[in-house]
């Protein structure tokens, strides 16, 4: 059961783009800065870095899937305020 004061970060699609790889894993610690997952949008490859530091909780996209603007890509539970 999570805690009250546990804080959840979610990283959102900036705009379309097609998922290229993916590069944590669920319960995997991340820190501020970490590239999550990399991107395409019209041929540029695009890193998708996290602004927090913490524990993976979720990964909600696939290698391959399309991605819409403001769609969740990875859940990200925030540790040491």
């Amino acid at each position: 059961m999570a805690e009250a004061n546990q804080k959840i970060h979610t990283i959102r699609a900036e705009m379309v783009a097609n998922v290229l790889s993916i590069s944590v894993a669920v319960g995997e610690l991340v820190t501020i800065g970490q590239t999550v997952l990399l991107l395409d949008s019209m041929k540029m490859e695009i890193p998708v870095l996290t602004e927090v530091s913490g524990k993976v909780i979720e990964i909600a996209v696939v290698p391959g899937e399309i991605i819409q603007e403001g769609d969740p890509l990875i859940m990200i539970e925030e540790q040491g305020k």
